[in-house]
């Protein structure tokens, strides 16, 4: 570790959390001593803060409190993980319902956020500092089992406006000290691409972290180009937020000359699992119970591909518990050879988003025309298909006695404000929003051939 990364990592990262009042390193310390944990001891661990959140929940979250009471269901009685089982699923359709009643009647300062979700349905929820900070202790744990920590440089390639929209001055700085620099991911233009790629070179990052599809992107642009990226340092490249294809991991991995870690998680679920050193995609068993269920909602042995189904340990705030992620996977009998007792998930699929391309020929990440939409409130789901260059149709289904023309004239704005002004915005107003024939939901589906080998695309 370098005297600037142990600076930062040691001392100006732990005095943020503690202005923040975030318990994020005491949580890390914790969770680098228990992902060696026997087991069973784990398993113990796991089931007291089972036992705590569900109490809390029983006694300070309306809607919960009265779930509890008309199931005739006492958290004290919990034994096991497995009595998980006798409560009901967590849909995102209810928690829109239930809206001010999932909150804790105790909590204070919780932070607004929302989410389109693998569903196309978009989600609006609250998180506390408890979540923040074992979410953000979980994310620095996973970092430090590739040999790089907070303070080492770093690029993300991301395109949230929750972070986009953040750089002001004291976030430039911050930024700065902790050597870490935004770039979009949204605008994939070849002017755009070279000037990436030229920042990449001339920054020389430890690690970069973001989207696979972008950060292949980037990657096929340099060879294109014929620029060199697997002489710069780069230790590993972190991605999330999407399903990493194995196409996408050789092409990064190539091209970069390092590892590529695969990580899943999301802002509703929270940071679920992150693959180590040695290949094993390890569930944050600490905060987080995965469950595999069918379509009916009944309970998959390891092995068994199905829904996954999270119970996150620290939202007595707002509690996600037993919550459907809508994705899909499988968890694995098998132990990691890196020696943790942390569970494997073996599979992850659906989380697959496609780019448009705007008029201009910018290529431009789906997830540019989903923040348009997704926290529109009158909005319930959503299915974005770009037909051409100059035509894209938006399916909106939406509460009853919604504004059409307001929702109508929002989004072909903002759509337009993306891929140009020439384009054409078809807003459908159906009561449903279907499923491909595979069963799966796509929320954009993009039809124009894109500068990049369709052939991969799964």
């Amino acid at each position: 570790m370098g005297l600037h990364t142990a600076l930062v990592a040691n001392i100006l990262f732990p005095f943020q959390e503690k202005l923040k009042k975030h318990d994020t390193v005491a949580i890390r310390q914790t969770m680098d001593d228990s992902q060696w944990w026997p087991a069973e001891k784990l398993e113990q661990f796991r089931l007291e803060r089972l036992r705590s959140l569900l109490l809390k929940a029983g006694k300070h979250v309306p809607y919960y409190r009265d779930y509890f009471s008309g199931l005739g269901f006492d958290p004290h009685a919990i034994n096991s993980l497995a009595d998980l089982q006798k409560l009901p699923l967590l849909t995102k359709a209810i928690i829109r319902t239930e809206g001010e009643r999932m909150k804790s009647e105790v909590a204070r300062g919780l932070a607004r956020f929302n989410t389109g979700g693998s569903s196309g349905e978009p989600l609006i929820f609250f998180i506390g500092k408890e979540r923040v900070s074992h979410d953000v202790a979980a994310k620095w744990r996973a970092t430090r089992w590739w040999d790089v920590d907070i303070g080492d440089t770093e690029i993300v390639v991301w395109g949230s406006p929750i972070e986009l929209g953040t750089q002001d001055r004291i976030r430039t700085i911050r930024d700065k000290l902790m050597r870490t620099e935004l770039m979009p991911a949204f605008q994939m233009s070849e002017p755009n691409l070279d000037q990436f790629v030229a920042r990449i070179r001339e920054r020389r990052p430890k690690m970069l972290f973001g989207y696979p599809s972008a950060i292949s992107h980037i990657a096929t642009h340099a060879n294109k180009r014929g620029v060199h990226l697997n002489n710069l340092g780069v230790k590993v490249v972190f991605c999330t937020s999407e399903r990493l294809y194995e196409y996408q991991r050789e092409t990064i991995s190539t091209a970069f000359g390092c590892p590529v870690a695969n990580g899943y998680g999301g802002r509703d679920a929270g940071f679920i699992a992150h693959e180590c050193p040695s290949g094993g995609m390890h569930i944050t068993a600490e905060d987080i119970i995965v469950e595999i269920v069918d379509e009916q909602g009944r309970l998959q042995q390891a092995g068994v591909t199905g829904e996954i189904v999270v119970t996150h340990l620290a939202t007595s705030d707002f509690p996600f518990i037993r919550y459907r992620t809508g994705d899909i996977g499988t968890l694995s009998t098998e132990h990691c050879a890196c020696g943790r007792s942390l569970p494997i998930l073996k599979e992850i699929q659906g989380r697959s988003t496609d780019f448009v391309i705007a008029a201009d020929g910018t290529l431009m990440h789906g997830l540019a025309l989903i923040y348009v939409v997704r926290d529109l409130p009158e909005v319930q789901s959503f299915k974005i298909v770009q037909e051409s260059k100059l035509l894209i149709r938006v399916m909106l289904a939406i509460k009853a006695g919604a504004n059409r023309k307001y929702l109508s004239d929002v989004v072909t704005t903002g759509f337009r404000k993306r891929l140009g002004e020439e384009v054409q915005v078809d807003v459908e107003f159906p009561e449903s929003i279907p499923a491909e024939r595979s069963g799966k939901f796509r929320y954009v589906i993009s039809h124009v051939v894109q500068p990049f080998d369709n052939s991969h695309n799964a």
